[in-house]
């Protein structure tokens, strides 16, 4: 892969990294090998901030098409459209669960965030929690990640997803129409953009609940500003017939 750019160590002139970088081919190369190892490129990204422009620009990009192709060529069918909130925070949502800490998003709920070895997004899940008039929108939804025996709370499930061109979408046009606010203290643990709650706005169809296999009543989700889509919800209990299956 080509790259036209090269990009000099924007730290201070006492930075170690004004004796000279490697070429940016070398270190693609590198990640290439490595099969484009997340962690490593967070800790790349830490070095300076030539490597986190250089991170931001190409690595996460290319760990995202090597973790979800399919995806990613679908959310840039339109041609025009660039993934909204940055490579990096896309990234992130791949392999990241973002839990709950108490007093934040989902009230009592205190979940560590924590990272996912690999997770299934399907953009037909993502038809189940849109309402009838959004469904020509495209949501891409993962499985939720189950916490089981919570206490009180039961089982809770994370679930997150991901809109395509969210800003030319039927779900922004409503949550705008119907003057939904914007929360108040917390942001997206993704790209730390704003949150709208769709449970406030009464955006939450039923075939949410049924999709993840949650109470009706024990479901709620957020979408940030650029389209990341973040929920919870209390998982039903597995019946005697499914467990069995399981045992076997």
């Amino acid at each position: 892969m080509p790259l036209s750019k090269q990009y000099r160590c924007m730290h201070s002139a006492s930075c170690a990294c004004t004796k000279g970088h490697i070429t940016e081919d070398v270190i693609l190369l590198v990640f290439q090998q490595l099969n484009w190892n997340p962690k490593l490129i967070a800790a790349f990204s830490c070095a300076c901030k030539w490597f986190d422009d250089f991170a931001k620009r190409v690595l996460w990009k290319e760990f995202c098409k090597t973790r979800a192709p399919k995806m990613m060529i679908d959310l840039h069918s339109s041609g025009s459209h660039s993934v909204d909130g940055s490579w990096r925070a896309l990234g992130k949502l791949l392999i990241y669960c973002s839990g709950c800490s108490k007093g934040g998003l989902f009230n009592d709920i205190h979940i560590p965030g924590h990272f996912v070895y690999r997770t299934r997004f399907s953009r037909t899940s993502g038809k189940s929690f849109l309402l009838p008039q959004c469904r020509s929108d495209v949501l891409y939804v993962s499985d939720p990640c189950e916490h089981l025996d919570q206490g009180e709370d039961g089982d809770i499930g994370f679930f997150r997803g991901m809109f395509k061109s969210f800003s030319m979408s039927k779900v922004r046009k409503l949550l705008i129409k119907r003057k939904a606010q914007l929360h108040p203290t917390e942001a997206c643990p993704y790209c730390k953009a704003k949150l709208w709650s769709m449970q406030e706005a009464k955006m939450i169809p039923q075939s949410a609940s049924c999709r993840l296999g949650a109470y009706e009543d024990a479901i709620e989700y957020y979408v940030c500003l650029n389209g990341h889509m973040l929920g919870v919800c209390t998982l039903l209990p597995l019946s005697e017939s499914e467990d069995a299956s399981e045992l076997e």
